[in-house]
């Protein structure tokens, strides 16, 4: 089963959890969270960057897009979405007559807010006649003002299957650059954002690492630059990680650029493998903020309360929806 989409119904968090609570608390309100989702007819969506404990709450974990698709798919007429603000937003537009709350507000996305609508007319304006092809980090109003939406899964192919020669490609620079050299017979414009959990990170510091752990492998998300990815043995979204383990049977050790919270799946899935940081530092510099804003406390007071439901307009759904799921019908990379 692949880690984008694997149930945790377990109510215990893994005690190696980033909060302040011990394992009675942790098992009290996952005993609470479950009970309110039955009666609240809601399921629980949780990102694989999230906190240990709310992962453990979760009816699934995964990756932006998998999640919002699941929610879409699930007979629950209420979503919560433990993550950030543009997945829940992409939610309800994938599932506009269901309830998405998203249970901190202040959950949001510097990769996302990188690019206003304000600045993508601005930017097609300046290149006429480019398809635009923007990631799924990005807000529902810019998705609207987009040709196609991509994952980084599936970026390559997207971008191949569109009929235009020229693209502007959006927000992310060096997932946009990574795309542009594997797709050499398009003009690829790449717009200048950047995810700041995987632009801090130097190959310098993956090397140093792998110079303690000669034999593991190096596994990147195409959101780190250029220099990480060059020595990457494998480049691959959040859910392809889980697959990338599955090609190297005879490893034991895997260094992982990406943010740190992916390591409670891999280790949950592989525990006979050792899964590192890439950054050196125990997760020191690869750690979103926003990622970790959503706690068990706000997960059972947004299920009590009905906080904070996501709304997005019509016209703006709209053109989101039309975005995704061209996205939808095109295979991710291999």
């Amino acid at each position: 089963m692949p880690l984008a989409i694997a149930p945790v119904h377990d109510p215990v968090a893994n005690p190696e959890a980033g909060s302040d609570l011990d394992t009675r608390e942790v098992a009290e309100l996952g005993r609470q969270i479950r009970s309110l989702a039955r009666e609240k007819d809601a399921v629980i969506l949780a990102h694989n960057y999230q906190l240990p404990e709310v992962q453990g709450v979760a009816d699934v974990v995964g990756d932006s897009l998998q999640l919002a698709i699941e929610g879409e798919r699930a007979r629950q007429s209420t979503i919560v979405f433990c993550g950030v603000h543009f997945m829940a937003e992409s939610a309800k537009v994938l599932a506009p007559s269901k309830r998405v709350l998203l249970p901190n507000l202040s959950a949001g996305c510097s990769l996302a807010d990188s690019i206003s609508p304000e600045s993508l007319e601005d930017w097609k304006a300046r290149y006429p006649g480019h398809a635009v092809v923007t990631y799924v980090n990005s807000s529902a109003e810019v998705k609207a003002l987009s040709d196609i939406c991509c994952t980084s899964a599936n970026a390559a192919s997207v971008v191949r299957s569109l009929p235009e020669k020229k693209i502007l490609f959006i927000p992310d620079r060096n997932l946009g650059n990574w795309v542009k050299a594997r797709v050499p017979e398009k003009e690829v414009v790449v717009y200048d954002g950047a995810c700041p959990v995987h632009d801090v990170l130097r190959s310098a510091s993956v090397e140093k690492v792998h110079r303690d752990r000669p034999e593991a492998v190096v596994i990147a998300h195409p959101e780190c630059r250029a220099d990480v990815l060059a020595i990457a043995d494998e480049v691959c979204s959040t859910t392809g990680m889980a697959q990338a383990v599955e090609r190297h049977p005879g490893a034991h050790t895997f260094i992982v650029a990406t943010e740190h919270g992916i390591l409670t799946g891999l280790k949950k899935r592989y525990p006979d493998r050792e899964f590192v940081v890439a950054d050196g530092c125990l997760g020191c510099r690869m750690h979103c903020p926003y990622m970790k804003m959503v706690d068990l406390v706000m997960v059972r007071e947004a299920l009590r309360l009905g906080r904070h439901e996501i709304a997005v307009p019509a016209d703006v759904a709209e053109g989101a929806r039309r975005a995704l799921s061209r996205m939808i019908a095109v295979p991710r990379d291999a």
